[in-house]
C-alpha cells in the first residue's frame, strides 16, 4: 500500500510543492489548507485535499479523522506547515497579535502532532514532521512575533521527541532558510492589522526599512534564496531514512546560523543586526 501523509498549509510555497512531488512520487497525500477554495483547486489537481484550519480544534479533528479514514486506520507521516508572521518590533506587538500567531504557529502544529499520535503508537510507526525555520535558532529584528513561534515550537518538538522515544514514532524538525514562497506577501495583511508603525519610536526605521522591503512590488530574491523544492528534498530524506535525524537544515543561512549561536551574545548581535 501507498505510504500516507497529511500535510497542512497547501495553498502555496513549501506545503504546494510538498505535497505535488510526494504525490508524484507514489505517496497517499493529504493536501490541507484553511480556504475550502483552496482545497476545490488541490483537488482540479487531482490531489486528496480538505480543509484543515490551525486555529479551529474542530477543523483538525475533523481533518484528522478523515485522513486517518481514508488511509485506513492511521497516517505514516504528517508534515506540519502552515504558519504566518507580523513583521514588527517586539515593543509594537499587541498581546491579541501574539494570541493570534501563537494560535496558528504553535498551539495548531502542537495539536494537529497530539491528535495524529495515538494511531502511530498504535502501529508501532510514524513520523511528526514540523517546519521550523532558521529563525526558531536564530533571532532577528523585527520578526520576534515569527521568532517567539519557532523557538517555542523547537523546544515542544524536543520535548516530544524525547517522550516518545520507544515508540518508533519520530519527530523531525525541518529548519528551511529563506525560500521562494508568498511568505512575505502574506504577512502584508497582518502588518497592516496589528502593527501601528506610524507612532511607533522605530518610525523611521519602518519608513526606511522595513515597510520597502515587505511591500516592494517585486522584490530581489534574498541572499542565499533557494526554491521550494529543496525544503521537499530534505522532506523526504527525512522521510525516507531509516534513522531520521531530529533536524534537517536547508540554505546555507539555516546551516551556518547553528554556528552564529556558539559566538558571544554582544559579537552574534552586532552580526545579526545587520540582517
Amino acid at each position: 500500500m501507498a505510504r500516507s501523509i497529511l500535510i497542512t498549509g497547501c495553498s502555496s510555497g513549501i506545503g504546494l510543492d510538498a505535497a505535488r512531488t510526494l504525490h508524484r512520487r507514489g505517496w497517499r497525500v493529504f493536501a490541507t489548507c484553511r480556504k475550502p477554495a483552496d482545497c476545490d483547486r488541490l483537488r482540479a489537481e487531482g490531489l486528496e485535499s480538505f480543509p484543515l484550519d490551525h486555529d479551529d480544534s474542530r477543523s483538525i479533528v475533523a481533518a484528522l479523522d478523515e485522513a486517518e479514514s481514508r488511509a485506513g486506520g492511521g497516517l505514516d507521516a504528517v508534515f506540519v506547515n502552515g504558519a504566518y508572521a507580523i513583521p514588527g518590533a517586539v515593543e509594537d506587538l499587541p498581546r491579541d497579535a501574539l494570541r493570534a500567531i501563537f494560535e496558528t504557529n504553535l498551539f495548531g502544529p502542537v495539536e494537529i502532532a497530539r491528535r495524529a499520535l495515538p494511531a502511530m503508537i498504535a502501529r508501532g510507526a510514524g513520523r511528526i514532521l514540523f517546519c521550523s525555520s532558521v529563525l526558531g535558532y536564530v533571532a532577528a529584528r523585527h520578526r520576534g512575533a515569527y521568532v517567539g513561534t519557532k523557538f517555542a515550537l523547537e523546544g515542544m518538538a524536543d520535548s516530544l521527541r524525547m517522550e516518545l522515544r520507544g515508540t518508533n514514532v519520530a519527530v523531525i524538525l525541518i529548519e528551511p532558510g529563506p525560500i521562494a514562497t508568498p511568505f512575505r506577501v502574506n504577512a502584508r495583511p497582518h502588518f497592516t492589522r496589528w502593527i501601528r508603525w506610524e507612532e511607533a519610536r522605530l518610525a523611521r526605521e519602518y519608513r526606511e526599512r522595513v515597510i520597502p522591503r515587505l511591500f516592494a512590488e517585486n522584490p530581489p530574491p534574498d541572499r542565499f534564496e533557494l526554491p521550494p523544492a529543496a525544503v521537499t528534498a530534505a522532506l523526504i530524506r527525512a522521510l525516507d531514512a531509516p534513522r531520521p535525524r531530529a533536524r534537517y537544515r536547508v540554505t546555507l543561512p539555516a546551516r551556518l546560523g547553528r554556528l552564529v549561536q556558539i559566538l558571544p551574545s554582544a559579537l552574534r548581535d552586532r552580526i545579526l543586526a545587520r540582517a
